[in-house]
């Protein structure tokens, strides 16, 4: 770096006081957003460079990502509407307070209005999964511009189902039919989950309402007998799964669960495995988790936005909702 009397010299090549380690250092956060462990980055940098950077100075060095993630999270959502909202939470271990909990990671995802493509609205993570930690993500998203939702896809988490309620007036809820069918399904032995399993998708392929409500009326009859609270179950919840089939018929397969997000989860979980615990010395646990919980989402709704169109947005028209039956809006009334 050339140097002046007054020191006010600086090039347009290099950052003041830069070295040549800043790029080991984006190197590191690479890796550490790859999923690498800090351990195994401070051995490789080691093995590498002869130069030992602890497991706190791995995360410490990670921290720098935190302007543009945060940016990121609360970036201005641009679409003009978001007529499908995906919701959905998995856990990671952290360690507050010097004790090892278990802490909420919730995701939001959308479908663009205007292109079709999948966008990553929202991450945050909280002590808990409750009512109320969801209406305070919803809120924020609705503060940063989402609107036009028109259904809303999750499971059947109580909390959940309270803030979409209070957030999103006037729009549908789908139940996830993965979920349901996992719920009814443990409640049978392992010998007759297949039969069952396959009931439910004959429930869940049929094209209107009335063929769906015949044949759950029908599954359920099957069951009655040996599986009562099976049978009560599916006569009292099957609707909550079946909003979809107000929707476009080319729409229907991709709108009945959260696959989608489910796919996320699994990535982050693969990555987030190495790091078991997230926790150092020097970085908050709940920051360090946040961070690349961040990064990998940030990661997978750029691909989204910049990938192949989900789903053709020109098949929603506004009178679409309106041919729903009666039924799909008892989630709505409180009935």
């Amino acid at each position: 770096m050339p140097q002046d009397r007054d020191g006010t010299f600086s090039t347009e090549l290099f950052s003041r006081y830069q070295r040549s380690e800043q790029a080991l250092v984006a190197s590191l956060m690479e890796m550490y957003v790859q999923g690498v462990s800090t351990r195994k980055v401070a051995e490789i940098t080691e093995t590498l460079c002869g130069t030992r950077f602890s497991k706190s100075q791995v995360s410490v060095l990670a921290t720098r990502l935190d302007t543009e993630l945060s940016a990121w999270r609360e970036r201005p959502l641009s679409a003009p509407s978001y007529p499908y909202v995906w919701v959905d939470a998995r856990y990671e271990h952290v360690r507050v307070d010097g004790r090892v909990m278990s802490q909420g990671v919730l995701l939001v995802s959308g479908l663009r209005g205007d292109n079709g493509h999948r966008e990553i609205l929202g991450v945050a993570v909280e002590d808990t999964e409750s009512e109320a930690t969801y209406q305070t993500l919803f809120r924020s998203l609705k503060a940063r511009g989402l609107r036009g939702v028109r259904l809303v896809i999750s499971d059947d988490h109580a909390g959940l189902r309270g803030a979409i309620v209070r957030h999103f007036q006037g729009a549908s809820w789908q139940r996830c039919q993965v979920h349901m069918t996992r719920n009814l399904t443990g409640q049978v032995a392992a010998t007759k989950r297949a039969s069952l399993a396959a009931g439910l998708r004959e429930v869940f392929t049929a094209t209107t309402p009335a063929e769906a409500h015949r044949r759950a009326t029908r599954l359920a009859e099957d069951w009655r007998a040996s599986h009562p609270r099976v049978a009560e179950q599916l006569e009292e919840e099957i609707e909550d799964c079946l909003a979809c089939l107000a929707f476009p018929a080319a729409h229907q397969a991709r709108i009945r669960t959260t696959n989608g997000l489910e796919r996320l989860s699994q990535e982050l979980k693969r990555r987030t495995r190495v790091v078991r615990i997230f926790a150092t010395q020097r970085v908050p646990g709940r920051e360090a988790c946040l961070r690349l919980v961040t990064a990998l989402a940030m990661e997978q709704s750029d691909e989204w936005v910049s990938g192949r169109r989900y789903l053709d947005v020109t098949l929603l028209t506004s009178s679409t909702t309106s041919a729903a039956s009666p039924g799909v809006w008892r989630f709505w009334r409180g009935e």
